[in-house]
């Protein structure tokens, strides 16, 4: 029975979303909102058909997740850059953490205008958009990380007679590297955020264009694909770099709470 339970234990994870879903079309089915502001989850599904029929759809996506994944990685290396030398040298975070701390707390449309300025409309405002979305979490995630290692893990390198550079690659790294995965995790959730402000300001194509598109003629089913559409990535691109950061991660002795 246990293997059975065990085995079905990912099918979980469809169970509340198509409850919601189910709901969401009896409720709609008779129409307590009127259909043009919410409608049923079949005429989404129908709207998504339409668009992949037609292939609509798969340029939108493909040029939607290519902007993710620009600015992701060009996010992410230079967070992972900038967040080892704050992380690793005190000099360092004096200088360079108090400035990428207050550029944090600016709103991401804050930074539109200025992108659409240096970099014009096309795609590399976008990327840079992008990319300063996934930055954050990714840097503030390793720098706390390397901060964080057990005082007595560096004791012991020290004692072993590693010199800094030893200490860093066998220490301090693999000790920082779980909270740096989570950054990372962190960082493609806000690309994929900020890539919907990104293609708000001018682009053509691409899912935060279809949600334009349907808010400006007023299509509800339009919107609401856009926003499955988003989700369904979302958590794709997430599976996937947990698939792949698992690898690294494998000397991990976790505990996880068994299902009762």
């Amino acid at each position: 029975m246990s293997r059975l339970s065990e085995r079905l234990r990912p099918a979980r994870a469809f169970v509340l979303p198509l409850l919601i879903l189910l709901i969401w079309q009896i409720v709609q089915a008779h129409q307590v909102v009127p259909t043009n502001l919410l409608p049923t989850p079949v005429s989404v599904v129908e709207t998504i058909g339409t668009l992949a029929s037609t292939g609509e759809l798969t340029e939108h996506l493909a040029i939607t997740c290519w902007r993710v994944v620009q600015g992701f990685v060009l996010g992410a290396a230079v967070a992972t850059l900038l967040g080892a030398i704050t992380g690793v040298s005190r000099s360092a975070r004096d200088l360079l953490d108090p400035l990428l701390q207050s550029l944090r707390n600016i709103p991401s449309l804050a930074w539109v205008p200025l992108f659409i300025l240096w970099l014009g409309i096309y795609e590399p405002s976008k990327v840079a958009l992008i990319a300063t979305g996934a930055f954050f979490p990714v840097y503030l995630s390793l720098a706390q990380g390397l901060l964080d290692v057990d005082r007595k893990l560096v004791e012991v390198g020290r004692m072993a007679g590693f010199d800094r550079f030893q200490l860093v690659r066998r220490i301090l790294i693999p000790a920082a590297l779980p909270a740096y995965v989570t950054g990372l995790r962190g960082g493609l959730g806000l690309a994929w955020m900020f890539v919907v402000a990104a293609e708000v300001m001018g682009a053509s194509k691409g899912l935060g264009f279809l949600l334009v598109d349907g808010q400006q003629t007023g299509r509800a089913a339009l919107i609401l694909a856009s926003i499955l559409l988003f989700a369904v990535l979302g958590k794709l691109s997430d599976l996937l770099l947990c698939l792949l950061s698992s690898r690294f991660l494998q000397w991990q002795d976790s505990h996880s709470l068994q299902p009762a």
